[in-house]
């Protein structure tokens, strides 16, 4: 860590997260100055109970970390995701993915969120030019037009063109712009836990949709799985509650016997479920990314997907203006941003929302025609496809880094 008091970089990025350190070795990766800061300590992020979550790296985000040279650090981590079963509650038919439909290559990989964590610090202390300040407090941000100071509470400050937001839902950076939000709450809540099982899930992940919200049950390394069970909230905390026996119980009503007797061998999380979208992302020298920007239900499980999606195309246009001799912080840079990433992001949140809604509901004719409806899209393969290389994170106008090009 620097002991400069005065700090110039290139860009300043507020959030230590996942996407926050993405979005540091990126810039970093073409020559830009980046400088991050986060209050918390990085250990803390890195600690086994500070979340319990698992993220589904889909192989363009793979693709990407490959490229900015973190892959490695969190590769023996990586469980490969060759299959995903879709099922609709006890209805007959189902949708069935297979990787080998569209290459001989994962769809993705699930990881420990701590692991990817390690990864990108790693990544952080072997780049020239990525810097962490952490744990450390902003006492103000000004924003003007030549640029952008953070000052710290211990003295230091740092001045870049361009700042970032990326410190998440909440994001404070948002609400000091007077972004407004689209946002509502679902009346569900997250459960999460890792489970082990007595027979292997040989790499496939598995999602039941149920009257309360989907469960899913994705692969890690050894006989386990990541469960992701959406639940009504009234139900969710007494569900939490259970003793342990009572719960893998539960557990087992909604899995059923594919993988024979499993329990849950993890503390126990729950998540609220909410969407929402900032009206615009980007503001006077500012860009929103990740979370803070957009957020969405995890019925698809791509939301860090596409938010590498906003970090890789930040880099592109920033870079390439940096390139050119801009002011890569100048409004008609971030435009370009915004106009690159508002229809992706927002279609994906209608998507999840749409299908939230669609199968969180047991009416009966409606579950007729969501069962019909997997059969359909499993029996026409021009359309599976489709829906193969929206899951492999591998459709649409993809940024370079995700196509595994450098910038």
């Amino acid at each position: 860590m620097t002991t400069a008091r005065a700090i110039d970089a290139d860009a300043l990025i507020i959030g230590g997260g996942m996407i926050g350190l993405s979005q540091a070795l990126a810039f970093a990766s073409a020559g830009l100055r980046a400088v991050v800061i986060d209050r918390q300590a990085p250990a803390a992020l890195t600690a086994p109970p500070y979340d319990g979550r698992v993220t589904s790296i889909a192989f363009g985000s793979h693709a990407m970390f490959d490229r900015l040279g973190v892959w490695p650090f969190m590769a023996d981590q990586a469980e490969p995701i060759l299959e995903i079963r879709v099922s609709d509650g006890g209805m007959p038919l189902f949708l069935h993915f297979d990787h080998r439909e569209v290459g001989d290559r994962p769809f993705g990989f699930m990881v420990e969120n701590r692991h990817i964590r390690i990864a990108l610090l790693r990544g952080i202390e072997a780049a020239a030019d990525a810097t962490l300040l952490a744990p450390a407090e902003i006492a103000r941000i000004e924003r003007h037009a030549g640029g952008v100071v953070a000052h710290l509470a211990d003295g230091r400050s740092v001045k870049a063109p361009l700042l970032v937001g990326a410190e998440g839902r909440n994001s404070g950076l948002r609400a000091e712009a007077g972004i407004r939000l689209l946002s509502w709450d679902y009346p569900q809540d997250a459960i999460v836990c890792t489970v082990r099982h007595e027979r292997p899930h040989f790499g496939i992940a598995k999602e039941h949709f149920l009257p309360a919200g989907p469960f899913a049950l994705l692969p890690m390394r050894g006989d386990r799985s990541a469960l992701v069970w959406t639940e009504r909230r009234e139900l969710a905390e007494s569900m939490l509650a259970l003793p342990d026996a009572a719960f893998d119980a539960e557990i087992a009503a909604r899995a059923g016997d594919h993988w024979g007797a499993m329990h849950c061998d993890s503390p126990r999380w729950r998540y609220p479920l909410g969407l929402q979208n900032a009206e615009r992302y980007i503001d006077d020298r500012l860009a929103l990314i990740g979370d803070a920007a957009h957020a969405m239900h995890p019925i698809a499980g791509q939301g860090l997907n596409l938010g590498l999606r906003d970090v890789a195309a930040l880099a592109e246009v920033v870079t390439e203006a940096a390139r050119l001799g801009l002011d890569h912080g100048d409004g008609a840079v971030l435009r370009r941003y915004q106009r690159w990433r508002r229809f992706d992001a927002f279609t994906m949140l209608l998507m999840t929302d749409g299908l939230n809604r669609l199968f969180s509901n047991n009416f009966g004719p409606v579950r007729l025609a969501r069962s019909l409806g997997l059969g359909m899209v499993n029996g026409l393969p021009p359309l599976k496809r489709l829906f193969e290389r929206h899951a492999a994170a591998l459709s649409g106008d993809l940024p370079r880094l995700i196509r595994g090009q450098a910038l």
